[in-house]
């Protein structure tokens, strides 16, 4: 096993990163020992990384250990991107200060973007969610993984695409998959098995043509094709107005007698850019909150 210790620019609210991964019970978090398990494709080899906190929100650093020597070097390089380790949080909390989210920001001072582990799982957990509510949401996803998926050191694996192309539409309504989505999970890994997608190259593309790619595929609109960009590429400046959270959040922060349409959110996001990304998070996270403590 190696162990590689990390410093990292502050602010970064770990305690407060793992509070957010916490909420998908998929995710391997140990808030005592401040840790967190991550499964990670590396040239196509599973591999699972932990993490561990030693430091604080204005001098953060990490503990970083895992089994494979030869992987070391990539593994902690997407780590990075993951955990937003590669940018300093301090340009969007000052960007922030004197906008509308202050307090939200001042709250939750510190946290940052967190990547899904993989482009593949994160597309997949985008059509899973469409039209549920959080909870249900977490609950199909959980079946979906532990049912057709694997487990290595304790960490959760999504099925690999190979896999999931080859299930009967039958096999995910088992597990409470309306047909329409169970033919939309299917259908996206057989475009990805065929050739006729290929996630790995989305980096090297424009928000826009990533865009144009994805709503190609049945069962992907511009919800799920936005949430990719903002949890699967780590995009800064992505404000997703069709999200019912993010309605709730506004609808809260202003005092509206009812949901915002979509001008008065373009009109409030204005000053926002261009980390609307962060607004996104900030926003949600404001209502998660509120959530857990009822």
């Amino acid at each position: 096993m190696w162990t590689e210790k990390l410093q990292v620019q502050g602010p970064y609210n770990f305690d407060l990163v793992l509070e957010r991964l916490s909420l998908d019970p998929l995710q391997l978090v140990d808030f005592t020992n401040r840790t967190v398990k991550v499964p990670l494709y590396i040239e196509k080899e599973p591999i699972v990384l932990q993490v561990q906190a030693i430091g604080n929100i204005e001098e953060p650093s990490f503990i970083i250990k895992g089994h494979s020597e030869e992987y070391k070097s990539k593994a902690i390089e997407r780590l990075k991107k993951i955990f937003h380790w590669h940018q300093p949080l301090e340009g969007v909390s000052r960007h922030f200060r004197e906008s509308d989210l202050r307090e939200i920001f001042e709250e939750h001072r510190g946290t940052a973007i967190v990547l899904d582990f993989d482009y593949y799982s994160c597309l997949v957990k985008c059509i899973i969610h469409q039209q549920l509510n959080l909870s249900f949401a977490h609950t199909l996803t959980e079946r979906f993984v532990k049912t057709f998926g694997y487990q290595i050191e304790g960490a959760w694996f999504y099925p690999t695409p190979e896999t999931v192309a080859q299930l009967q539409i039958e096999q995910l309504r088992a597990i409470q998959f309306s047909g329409r989505k169970a033919e939309y999970v299917i259908g996206l890994s057989e475009q990805i098995i065929q050739g006729h997608l290929n996630l790995d190259i989305m980096e090297k593309l424009s928000d826009q043509e990533v865009m144009e790619t994805l709503i190609k595929i049945r069962g992907i609109g511009r919800w799920t094709a936005e949430n990719f960009l903002l949890f699967g590429l780590g995009r800064p400046n992505l404000f997703p107005k069709a999200d019912i959270g993010i309605q709730n959040a506004l609808k809260l922060l202003y005092g509206l007698p009812q949901k915002p349409t979509q001008e008065e959110m373009e009109t409030y996001s204005v000053k926002w850019a261009p980390y609307l990304s962060y607004a996104s998070l900030y926003l949600w996270r404001s209502i998660e909150k509120r959530s857990e403590k009822k």
